[in-house]
Formats: structure tokens, sequence, C-alpha cells
């Protein structure tokens, strides 16, 4: 589903410091690069400042410090409707007291490119609808939205944010409801529209998935980055273990991707287990005579 842009800003995040309360940050001089048409993926411990980096990406919370710039704008400094034309967001869940479809989720995507007084045509309705077919939930169009699963609602919703025709996407942990085969859907669409030129940040806690699709990974531990670029690079044993708290052991599998890339995969391993030592020898039970 690649979508070709005639040119897709990259984002800059420099120095950015958060704090909810004024006195526990929450980030704390962070800084960033994104460039058109890459995949950046966010990793790190639960309340380590992921959601929060977004929601400053999107204008949504207002940093103490630093800057946020699309295309070299500052995000604070653009309009409400020109920020919903360059950024959408696919967030980790939502819930509403209306009883809205999955169509009427998707074509919400639309409400930037249409007039203030007007409503969404009927060929928003049919691009929307195209774009749920295109996720393999096209069957839930007239479902409501609150009567979906989980992982349906957040396919909804990136139907949504895809309809929204945003050269950015901002993804917070986007196939952390799906099962694996949408999830690995996901990854490919992602990956899929990278090559068409948007830009993409999405946060996760499966480093996995930063192999799969990322072009960069970022490592955040408590409110700053402690190490980005390449995943191979940044994506280590000694990384990882840090990073989680866990022994982890990165695999480098013999399989390559659609784009040639060697596939990578992690494993956490006992922490008193030695994983120089031979594995012992495979042993059979009795059998009964």
């Amino acid at each position: 589903m690649a979508v070709a842009l005639d040119a897709s800003p990259g984002v800059e995040i420099d120095g950015l410091t958060f704090a909810h309360d004024r006195t526990r940050h929450q980030l704390l001089d962070v800084s960033l690069a994104i460039e058109a048409g890459q995949v950046c993926c966010l990793l790190g411990p639960n309340g380590t400042g992921k959601t929060t980096l977004l929601r400053c990406v999107l204008g949504l919370l207002k940093a103490q410090r630093g800057t946020v710039r699309i295309a070299g704008e500052d995000v604070g400094a653009l309009s409400a409707r020109r920020l919903a034309r360059t950024v959408a967001y696919v967030p980790q869940t939502m819930t509403t007291a209306f009883p809205f479809t999955a169509l009427d989720i998707a074509v919400m995507g639309r409400t930037p490119h249409v007039a203030m007084i007007a409503t969404p045509s009927e060929a928003d309705r049919r691009h929307a609808a195209d774009v749920l077919d295109r996720l393999g939930i096209g069957h839930l169009a007239g479902r409501a939205f609150s009567s979906l699963s989980g992982g349906e609602r957040q396919l909804a919703l990136f139907a949504r944010a895809l309809v929204q025709e945003a050269p950015v996407l901002i993804l917070d942990e986007p196939t952390a409801a799906l099962d694996y085969g949408n999830a690995m859907r996901i990854l490919h669409l992602v990956r899929d529209l990278a090559r068409g030129g948007r830009t993409i940040v999405m946060s996760t806690h499966q480093p996995d998935h930063a192999f799969a699709c990322g072009d960069r990974a970022a490592l955040l531990q408590g409110g700053r980055v402690t190490a980005h670029g390449p995943p191979v690079q940044v994506l280590t044993d000694e990384h990882l273990t840090e990073l989680y708290g866990v022994a982890i052991h990165v695999v480098q599998t013999e399989v390559r991707d659609a784009d040639g890339r060697q596939m990578h995969a992690c494993l956490a391993v006992d922490d008193d287990r030695r994983t120089d030592e031979p594995a012992p020898a495979h042993t059979s039970a009795p059998r009964d005579r």
C-alpha cells in the first residue's frame, strides 16, 4: 500500500525537556533526528517517557525546553489544521460514548481536508472504506466501534491515520492489541509506507519489531535517550539487558526479509544461566517394559 509523496518532512527533536509537575522530569534533554522516509522505533521500560515524547511531537504537550520541528517548522507554531494535515496519530487505545461505526472512525481522518462547515463527501467515505478493506477489516465497517475487540479497534484507528494522508505518522505501540498475524501485517505496512516517503515514529516493547521495520532505534531510560542509531548497532545484548533489567541475547538468523536485510531475534535468558556453556545432552526417559 505504498503511497508516493512528493516531499515528506523529517522530524527533528532538539534538547526536549518535559516535566508534568515541573519537579520530576519525564524527559530530559532528548534529541533525535528522523529523516524523511525513515522509521524510528522508540524502546524503553514502562514509564520511561515514550508516550510523553510522542505527545510532545504531536504538539499535545508543551515542553519546558527544546523544540520539535517538522520540515524545519516548529510544531508549536503550526495551526491545528495544518498540523493535522502534517501528522497523524495512532494512540494505544480510544473509547467513545457515541455510536460511531468503524467506517465513521476511519472517515474522521478526512477532517483536516474538509471545509469547516462541510461534511465528508461520498468519495471520502469510499476512500475510508477502501482503507478498511486493505487492512482486512472491511467487513466491520458497519459495526459499532465500541463493540469491536481491542485489536479490531486498533486497526480502525490505523485506518483513520492512513485516511488522513499525513506525511508523518506517530504510532504508540500500534501492535500491542493485535494477534501475531495482524501485528506482522502492520509492521509490513509500516515498512511499505516508509518506502512511499512517509516519516514514522513508533513506540514498541518488542525489539524484534525494530529489526523488522526500523531504520533507526532509540532507547529511552529515565527520560533520556541512552542510545540511538541503526537497530543492528543499538539493539545489542548489552544495551537491551541494561534497558530492561533481564538478560537478553540477540540472535542473527540466516533468514532475510523482503528488503534483503538479515533478520534478528531477541531471546530472554535466565540471569544465572551461562550462555557460553554447552547445553546439557538430551536424555530419554526409560521406557516401560
